[in-house]
């Protein structure tokens, strides 16, 4: 294939700015992104580098920002149309909006159109890879990954298991969620970019057999993800306390099944202990941090400063439905939000670095995407400094890269997506 050439001002981060400061990320005011066969061949100045892809087809963004395509670490795709429902807090949210919508996914011709709806939305926003819940219908997954290798977008995705303590209409049992999940695994897991997640909703619609089926799974196919709910609300931690008397705590849970290890990745973890930072820690497992999600639901405030200080792995996720918008940008603004509540301060370096290679790394991805390194996968997202023309007027005082990425985060959206590229190829551009 052609070596193309992508010039703009080009951002991407080689470690944690928090601890490495300038030497953390590579900024080239006007820079080039070169791509061959779908990877990043190089980049750098664009006065090095048009010089030697001289033959190079070149596609001119001057003027506007390119970052690595960003990753959502835990998303809905069936609950797109639950998103913006009024009132409830976790579980009687769960029972009064989500079930029902759920319900729908039996039909896979309603799942396919759902999922490609979803993806078109992430692309909208420059998210090219997420972790993502379907239900429990098999064929809710298979929708979504269909819908995915169509866009050859890296996605990773798994069935829901639930057998108790939900509906009737979307209760599975631990051998049809084991043999459900282990033939999706086999059709689907590491085919072309897809990837799958073994997906426990969270331990109290999972009765001990059916976690045991997870941990089993787990154990045979070593390279997929686990994706799960973990102390988000707390009615929800003490339902789990009557429900596993005999464990530690809410963790311990998941522990006790094998369920934790650094593809683990559990959602939330606002109210979790000491105990339960170390285990994680200890085990490489991560938290997903759902600002939206955690505002809109009410469950509380994530103590990020703690997770940095106890040396927690944790990411940054929308949470769709329960999050209130598919953009990381958003995402991140009502990260910084949350910090703050807490006396705490989240720079937008750090920030763009979670919502990156922060997220890849938390996924144990970084070596394939999440950065402009040689040889990754040449996913990466444009971003226009004058989207809006408040954007617009405010960039215009900026005069600092910190302000110019703080003020994009704030007030940007999937309007300041210019445009999406997947593995090289335009995936989204702004009409």
């Amino acid at each position: 294939m052609s070596i193309k050439l992508y010039r703009a001002s080009i951002l991407h981060f080689l470690s944690d700015p928090d601890v490495d400061g300038e030497k953390a990320y590579e900024y080239f005011e006007d820079g080039a992104l070169v791509i061959q066969d779908g990877k990043v061949l190089e980049t750098g100045e664009a006065s090095a580098l048009t010089g030697k892809y001289d033959n190079a087809d070149v596609v001119d963004y001057s003027g506007k920002l390119i970052i690595p395509g960003m990753i959502d670490t835990h998303i809905h795709f069936p609950q797109v149309e639950v998103i913006a429902s009024y009132g409830e807090q976790l579980l009687d949210w769960l029972n009064n909006y989500t079930f029902p919508a759920e319900r729908q996914f039996e039909d896979k011709e309603y799942a396919s159109k759902i999922a490609n709806f979803f993806l078109d939305e992430l692309l909208k926003c420059g998210t090219t890879t997420a972790l993502v819940f379907g239900t429990m219908h098999k064929q809710s997954v298979e929708a979504f990954f269909e819908a995915s290798e169509q866009r050859n977008t890296r996605m990773i995705c798994g069935k829901v298991m639930m057998d108790r303590n939900a509906p009737e209409f979307l209760i599975d049992t631990p051998e049809s969620s084991y043999q459900d999940s282990k033939e999706l695994i086999e059709a689907w897991h590491e085919k072309g970019r897809q990837l799958y997640a073994i997906t426990p909703r969270f331990a109290i619609t999972s009765t001990h057999e059916q976690l045991e089926k997870a941990g089993q799974l787990m154990a045979e196919h070593p390279t997929t993800f686990m994706q799960t709910h973990i102390s988000e609300n707390k009615d929800e931690v003490a339902f789990v306390r009557e429900l596993f008397p005999e464990t530690k705590d809410y963790l311990d849970v998941y522990d006790q099944y094998g369920l934790l290890g650094p593809r683990s990745v559990f959602a939330h973890g606002i109210h979790l202990e000491p105990r339960e930072h170390e285990r994680l820690r200890e085990t490489g497992a991560s938290v997903s941090f759902c600002p939206t999600s955690n505002l809109f639901l009410g469950s509380g405030l994530l103590d990020v400063e703690k997770l940095e200080k106890e040396k927690v792995s944790y990411s940054v996720a929308t949470d769709v439905g329960g999050g209130t918008s598919f953009s990381m940008l958003q995402t991140l603004n009502e990260a910084y939000k949350i910090c703050q509540l807490q006396g705490q301060k989240l720079s937008p370096l750090k920030s763009l670095y979670l919502a990156t290679l922060g997220n890849a790394k938390s996924l144990q991805l970084d070596d394939k995407i999440g950065s402009f390194q040689a040889d990754r996968e040449a996913d990466f997202a444009v971003l226009d400094y004058d989207s809006t023309p408040l954007m617009s007027l405010k960039q215009s005082k900026c005069k600092t890269l910190f302000e110019k990425l703080f003020a994009m985060i704030i007030l940007g959206d999937d309007r300041s997506v210019k445009a999406t590229y997947v593995a090289g190829e335009l995936a989204h551009e702004k009409q």
